[in-house]
């Protein structure tokens, strides 16, 4: 029989092995802390629930209302599977926010057997547990198939993945939130980007090839995934800084003075000063590269003149992805290059205007480069 609950924290010290369950918990809440990717996210709970109770495997749904589909990314031996919100023992326990203990699926009409007929698999009992976000709507629900040892899952078991179901639906409530407004920032982020190009008349495509090039050089640069994301999330505003400069010296066709140069050389500043005095990560990493990424490694660059790894990892990695697209695309002054010529360059400015060691992986990895650049290309 179905069986309706509320939702409380239940206290595991009562069971046998307590410790052992305790450390496993705490094991997973660290990990689950410092994920930024809801896939890794959702198998990281489906692991939680698989070594509470003891499954054979788990499945973590979670319900999108709007379209009135729940699905899972996370689970053991299935890909991703999209199912509408009424069907199953998912749907079931979403709809009713019920807790399903199933002995035998077979038995039961609601159990779907063509999957198991596709995969071989022998589905026997099912535990079934929604879990809500903090106001307390129902946005998901775990999922145990075939208890080990045993014929079916026990009330000691439903009380475990209670708890599981409990800490996921704050955790992934969390997490969601956290993700809306990093996606948010983003967004902004490149839309803003755009714009600062526009003004020169260059298409919004270039600060999105910036972005990709800085974020595959980072990764042949050994940076950690986040750090080589939240690069490329931020260098889209590497000359945000553009807004204030004159159309004048902007879109000159001709070579500056030296008095409009020094003009064309504050952007950097302006971009440092839109985002320094931010507390997000996103935007702190924004400001360090509009400031830094016109420094050169010999420190003839600007706009403070820094040399070798006084430069931010950020801002070296961004000015060699941003020259190599400036040097390839049309500009008011001047046109595209050919390849060939782009790389004579980047060797010669090897040590020079650039980190060698990043013009090193750069050229090494060519081919790469060249297949972001063909892939979002300039289309009138």
């Amino acid at each position: 029989m179905d069986k309706f609950f509320a939702i409380t924290t239940p206290d595991v010290s009562e069971f046998p092995q307590s410790d052992l369950l305790l450390s496993t918990i705490f094991e997973y809440m660290g990990k689950m802390s410092t994920e930024t990717d809801i896939a890794k996210m959702l198998l990281l709970l489906a692991d939680l629930g698989t070594k509470l109770v003891q499954a054979d495997r788990c499945t973590v749904w979670l319900h999108e209302a709007s379209s009135q589909r729940v699905w899972t990314v996370a689970g053991h031996g299935v890909e991703r599977i999209t199912i509408a919100d009424n069907s199953g023992f998912v749907g079931r326990s979403i709809q009713t926010g019920s807790v399903l203990n199933v002995e035998d699926a077979y038995l039961d009409k609601r159990f779907n057997k063509a999957v198991d007929r596709e995969t071989g698999y022998r589905t026997r009992s099912i535990l079934c547990i929604p879990f809500t976000n903090q106001e307390g709507k129902i946005i998901g629900a775990f999922q145990a198939i075939n208890k080990l040892g045993e014929p079916h899952f026990t009330k000691k078991d439903e009380t475990l993945l209670t708890f599981a179901s409990t800490y996921a639906g704050k955790s992934l409530d969390t997490f969601i939130l956290h993700n809306e407004l990093l996606e948010t920032q983003k967004e902004i982020i490149e839309t803003m980007g755009e714009i600062g190009e526009s003004r020169s008349q260059e298409t919004g495509n270039h600060v999105k090839r910036v972005a990709i090039y800085s974020y595959k050089l980072a990764q042949l640069a050994g940076i950690s995934e986040s750090q080589a994301l939240l690069l490329r999330y931020a260098s889209p505003m590497h000359d945000i800084g553009k807004v204030a400069t004159p159309d004048s010296i902007l879109l000159k066709p001709g070579k500056l003075t030296t008095e409009e140069f020094e003009e064309m050389k504050l952007h950097t500043v302006v971009g440092y000063n839109v985002f320094r005095k931010s507390e997000r990560e996103l935007l702190k990493t924004a400001a360090i590269i509009a400031y830094e990424h016109h420094e050169r490694w010999d420190g003839a660059g600007y706009p403070r003149g820094l040399e070798r790894e006084e430069i931010h990892i950020f801002g070296r990695i961004t000015s060699v992805a941003d020259v190599f697209d400036a040097l390839g695309s049309d500009r008011v002054y001047k046109k595209a290059w050919p390849l060939e010529k782009i790389v004579s360059y980047l060797s010669e400015q090897r040590g020079k205007q650039f980190d060698p060691n990043l013009i090193d992986l750069f050229l090494n990895h060519l081919d790469d480069f060249v297949a972001i650049r063909d892939s979002h290309t300039d289309r009138m």
